[in-house]
């Protein structure tokens, strides 16, 4: 037998390690596994080793899982055949009179964007590369432009097909449909918060996002034939999202229709060639690879952390605290906004999903005012979603924020990035409390849905 640690050492240890070597810039998905084999070894012996295939096995045998390579593919498909720009030129000239009409049109074509994309890299680069130099170009306020860009960027983490959503729904073991139809609304009304305070803060000061001029709009019967330009990508999305909320199809099912559908669009659009699908078929590659390993990596150090006891040992700190649920549930609510501004989405839902799910069943629902378990998974489900948006946004590291900067021209310093981002993150501090106080938000429509 290995070495005895008690439980609050072995924390100590675990995390401060996990801490420490991802500051020295390690991979995540290496970090966690490497780090979990060690202490399994050191705790245990050789035969303790087992518990990483046992973990790693239930993962690659999900049946759930396979719908991610394929909505990323769809994706991928998508933005090679040069849809974005289209929606984006639409949405742009449709709106470009407002007054913050563009950044405006930016959230929403990002809003649009997200139902397609369920990864957020690909909307905030993508409306980067598009939407920014058009926005300085017009004299719009850099931090509004570039605020909009990754508010609406980060959309695709709630909005489905969110790929984190498919994830959380497995490590929760819940429904995948149930989680997508519950974050439809929340994810509707941050998108509605970030085009009004566009809109507002441009009509209060029209220097910050000036309307375009009379000579670049466009007519009504322009308008009209522009959007029949977008029915394909529409209908696409309404087709796929339209099968998951009926119950025709599962998840899985609906990336498949979703997959072929993309062929079909880009086939229109003179874009299906060997070269577009090598290309997505490179990015879907290596974007799942990349969400597995980290799954696979984190799986068993959470594993290893639950086996030794340290699920108890949280659950009884936190009660020790003598917080009461709603307490409990608002420290878990910070704990996600602290990691999110160090650790990316993945490793976060796996690393703290495991062991907060089982502590807030254990509260049980009446805790919080619902009368059917069901809603309650469901409802921390899509609060959950909802804190991981902001981890995109927080400054040190949220990855927005870079992926931005990769874009955005150089002579825009870093400080104004994480300035722009700052009142969009209140925002969705302010979405994550409406969420926490109105349940409904999140279960009124599965429980229209699924009765």
């Amino acid at each position: 037998m290995g070495l005895e640690m008690s439980i609050e050492l072995l924390t100590l240890v675990m995390f401060g390690s996990l801490l420490v070597l991802l500051m020295a810039g390690l991979p995540l998905a290496f970090v966690t596994g490497g780090l979990a084999c060690v202490f399994l070894f050191v705790l245990g012996d050789a035969r303790a080793l087992n518990i990483v295939p046992s973990r790693i096995f239930p993962l690659m045998t999900n049946y759930q899982l396979s719908a991610i390579p394929l909505f990323i593919f769809m994706a991928a498909m998508l933005e090679r055949a040069g849809i974005i720009n289209d929606m984006f030129d639409v949405i742009y000239k449709v709106l470009g009179g407002l007054k913050g009409g563009l950044a405006a049109a930016t959230i929403l074509a990002s809003t649009v964007l997200a139902a397609m994309v369920g990864v957020i890299g690909a909307a905030v680069v993508t409306m980067g590369i598009i939407a920014l130099p058009a926005m300085l170009k017009r004299g719009y306020d850099t931090k509004i432009a570039m605020g909009s860009i990754m508010a609406g960027g980060t959309l695709g983490i709630l909005i489905p097909p969110s790929i984190l959503a498919i994830i959380y729904a497995v490590v929760a073991e819940q429904s995948v449909g149930e989680l997508f139809i519950g974050a439809v609304i929340p994810g509707l009304m941050l998108s509605g918060f970030y085009i009004l305070y566009v809109v507002i803060r441009s009509y209060i000061n029209p220097e910050l996002g000036p309307p375009i001029p009379v000579e670049e709009r466009i007519s009504n019967a322009e308008k009209l034939r522009l959007l029949s330009k977008m029915s394909a990508p529409i209908a696409l999305i309404i087709i796929v999202l339209g099968v998951i909320f009926s119950g025709v199809a599962t998840p899985v099912e609906a990336a498949g229709i979703g997959t072929f559908g993309a062929f079909i669009v880009a086939a229109i659009h003179n874009k299906l060639d060997w070269p577009t699908v090598r290309e997505a078929c490179l990015t879907t590659l290596k974007a799942s690879a990349m969400v597995i390993w980290i799954m696979f990596g984190a799986t068993i150090f959470v594993g290893l952390y639950v086996l030794e006891g340290g699920q108890q040992f949280v659950q009884e700190t936190m009660q020790n605290a003598g917080l009461g649920p709603w307490g409990i549930l608002i420290v878990m609510q910070i704990l996600l906004v602290v990691l999110g501004m160090f650790l990316d989405w993945v490793g976060i839902l796996l690393l703290c999903v495991p062991i907060f799910v089982p502590i807030i069943k254990a509260l049980g629902a009446a805790a919080f005012g619902f009368d059917d378990p069901n809603d309650l998974v469901l409802w921390f489900g899509v609060l959950y979603l909802v804190n991981m948006q902001m981890s995109f946004l927080s400054p040190p590291f949220g990855y927005a924020l870079f992926y931005l900067r990769g874009v955005a021209p150089p002579s825009i310093p870093m400080v104004d990035i994480f300035k722009a981002a700052l009142p969009f993150l209140f925002l969705q501090i302010v979405g994550l409390a409406v969420c926490m106080l109105f349940p409904w938000v999140v279960t009124w429509l599965p429980n229209l849905v699924y009765g």
